[in-house]
């Protein structure tokens, strides 16, 4: 797909030029997440540029009973992974707890079987009291992005940074609540879809996704900063 009026070349071009905007983070030794597939080329060059680690961060929608298309939560990746769920909705459709729970473990098989083709089975990155960037190549509706907020901060993680390259305005107000900062280099107007502001917007293969995510391996990443020990007598 290409853009008309394409603000960024690629994926890898807005990558480097969102990298440049967080630099400053650079100094806490972040976690950078990735949602697939799109969102792997941008943040490998995020983690490339600020030396940190990788990973992907998968998001499974919990479809409601009978209207799978309709969702009433998610649940979000990690090391230990997070169901976050929306009451409302939840109530209204009938979505009985014996429910949610077979569909929760359907959805971790379905995790546990992309993190496998993805990466080999390794376990996520934890992410307990670490800066985390979660990045993506552009937001559409921003429910997957809400949800993987969410799920970031029941998993500890602290500050958590949503970093894109184009998003529309109107989506921005609530993802702000949702994360402690929210960064978007560009925010059009009419907005229509994301791939309209790419040149080159093909979609990101799983063979790409699996090649960056061994390259951003093998590079050594910092460890991660330690707690401050005792102050030395005066």
């Amino acid at each position: 797909m290409h853009g008309l009026g394409a603000i960024f070349a690629d994926r890898r071009e807005a990558g480097r030029t969102l990298a440049a905007r967080l630099e400053p983070y650079e100094a806490q030794r972040p976690v950078v997440l990735a949602l697939p597939r799109g969102g792997v080329p941008v943040a490998y060059e995020v983690a490339e540029a600020l030396q940190a680690p990788l990973d992907v961060l998968f998001v499974q929608k919990i479809g409601a009973p009978g209207h799978e298309e309709l969702g009433i939560g998610a649940v979000v990746d990690g090391e230990h992974p997070q169901v976050v769920l929306n009451a409302e909705i939840e109530r209204l459709t009938g979505a009985t707890p014996d429910y949610v729970e077979a569909e929760v473990r359907k959805e971790l098989q379905e995790i546990e079987r992309r993190r496998k083709a993805y990466l080999g089975g390794r376990e996520p990155l934890p992410v307990r009291d670490r800066t985390v960037l979660l990045i993506d190549d552009g937001i559409a509706t921003g429910g997957t992005v809400r949800a993987a907020l969410q799920g970031l901060k029941r998993a500890g993680a602290h500050p958590v940074v949503l970093a894109v390259p184009v998003a529309p305005a109107d989506s921005l107000p609530v993802l702000k609540g949702e994360a402690d900062e929210v960064i978007v280099l560009e925010t059009p107007e009419p907005f229509f879809a994301v791939g309209l502001w790419y040149a080159d917007f093909a979609q990101t293969t799983d063979e790409e996704v699996v090649s960056l995510l061994e390259a951003a391996r093998r590079r050594p990443a910092q460890t991660p900063p330690e707690a401050p020990g005792p102050s030395p007598p005066p």
